[in-house]
């Protein structure tokens, strides 16, 4: 069966079996403006409606999100097979699915253009899709199991990688048919990363190390070590040169992925995040000006650490 998008209706009853929002009302004369404060007290970090929204219309367990590059709409992967997209503002509205993964979706991405997405699943496929005609663009079946992880480059040509249980990574160019690179890695690949040049992928799993792949030669270049557990998140920072790594050891570390850098790698190493008995891809990201990183926590809590400045410990946490 084809994948299809379906567009959310925008009946009063649908918002309300759709989505849980905790929020006071907007009235005209009571604008939300950043950086002003609340009657409890609370500075504004952003124009939402309010302070924290819920979202709710998956199925099943969301296992990633991300917004998308100029940060309206938010797409949400699921263990109910689905894909959702949401409005970043006011309501919060989820204005459509997107179908056609036969398992669990993994991981979501968004390219460049701000329109098409990109997934992986444990249906052992890769797709993306077009987020404004709300369909499948592509079908990527070369996967022999479970694809964990995928990624986009963020600057340049629409080229991806991804990687899976079948100890494969993949690289892939959104005008070809097929990948146009497959790497053999030594272990069931969790995680993976495209490197801001371009020449470069990352990726990291069962061995607890990270590889760096070099491209042009079509081998692995770096390897870095420190981890004591698997990898099971990866990201590569807003300008480039350093690389975030989440582990099942309960630590987020911060490389320097520079050419010439020095041999110790790891800058940070950061604590107070928590990864259970679940083993579940718990992933890790930087904010827009790369200054704090994020991860989330099997204790459903997420947690921000300061990585501007020499703090070598958690920072800030956010309970749900």
């Amino acid at each position: 069966m084809a994948a299809v998008g379906q567009r959310r209706p925008h009946s009063p009853d649908h918002l309300h079996n759709s989505q849980a929002l905790v929020k006071r009302q907007r009235t005209d004369d009571q604008q939300l403006i950043i950086g002003s404060v609340t009657k409890d007290g609370i500075r504004r970090t952003s124009n939402l409606l309010a302070p924290i929204m819920q979202l709710a219309g998956h199925g099943g367990e969301v296992l990633s999100m991300r917004f998308s590059p100029d940060g309206q709409v938010a797409a949400s992967a699921s263990a109910d097979r689905t894909l959702l997209l949401w409005r970043t503002y006011d309501e919060c509205e989820n204005f459509m699915m997107l179908r056609g993964h036969k398992n669990a979706v993994l991981e979501v991405h968004w390219f460049t253009n701000g329109e098409t997405l990109l997934s992986c699943s444990a249906d052992k496929s890769v797709r993306c899709w077009d987020t404004e005609a709300g369909v499948q663009v592509k079908r990527l079946s070369e996967h022999t199991a479970i694809v964990n992880s995928c990624c986009p480059l963020q600057r340049g040509p629409p080229l991806f990688v991804s990687g899976g249980d079948d100890c494969r990574v993949k690289v892939w160019d959104m005008r070809s048919k097929r990948s146009i690179q497959t790497l053999e890695a030594p272990a069931p690949v969790c995680s993976v990363a495209f490197a801001a040049a371009g020449d470069q992928v990352y990726s990291a799993g069962l061995d607890n190390n990270i590889t760096a792949w070099e491209l042009r030669k079509g081998a692995a270049g770096l390897t870095l070590q420190g981890h004591a557990d698997t990898v099971t998140g990866l990201r590569v920072s807003p300008e480039g040169n350093h690389l975030l790594s989440n582990s099942m050891d309960n630590t987020l570390r911060v490389w320097d992925v520079r050419p010439y850098a020095p041999a110790n790698r790891c800058e940070k190493v950061l604590y107070g995040h928590q990864h259970s008995f679940e083993q579940g891809l718990l992933r890790c990201d930087w904010s827009p000006d790369g200054s704090r990183v994020s991860a989330g926590s099997a204790d459903r809590v997420v947690y921000i650490w300061d990585v501007g400045g020499c703090h070598m410990g958690q920072d800030q946490v956010l309970s749900s």
